[in-house]
């Protein structure tokens, strides 16, 4: 009896494992309809190169990578999480004005390169190569260089 528990038990791990990371290509019209919407909002001008769905046993995110290297993911109701733009700056309207307006009154010389947020907490990299971690009243809780 105990041999089919231990067996059972390993076929089961080996499924889990094997259905904990499914990345699979998308269209863009199969994304959410607030992901679209953010998509044409603030890179509309954005050439799409790939755009793929990440499911796993507890969770659905979504990643768009455009030809120029920038990079959105966005959660499964699609709400962004993360703002890659290393060859420009984030759109200013896609931050929260709480942060814009602490970024462009403390480093009014730098510019936003990378958002990300999670339940929590906001982490913005600059182009002073600093990353300033927000909580979510907006209040910056850490600075890094």
């Amino acid at each position: 009896m105990k041999k089919w528990i231990f067996m059972l038990m390993c076929v089961l791990g080996v499924q889990t494992m094997a259905l904990a990371d499914n990345d699979k290509p998308i269209q863009i019209g199969q994304l959410p309809t607030k992901a679209q919407t953010f998509i044409t909002t603030y890179f509309k001008h954005h050439k799409v190169a790939l755009a793929k769905m990440e499911s796993g046993l507890f969770y659905k995110s979504y990643d768009v990578i455009f030809t120029n290297g920038e990079k959105l993911e966005f959660d499964k109701s699609g709400d962004w999480t993360e703002i890659q733009c290393k060859m420009s700056e984030v759109p200013m309207q896609a931050v929260p004005a709480e942060i814009r307006s602490y970024v462009s009154s403390t480093y009014p010389e730098a510019k936003i390169l990378e958002i990300e947020r999670d339940g929590k907490e906001y982490e913005v990299k600059l182009s002073n190569r600093l990353e300033i971690t927000f909580n979510n009243k907006f209040q910056v809780i850490d600075i890094d260089d």
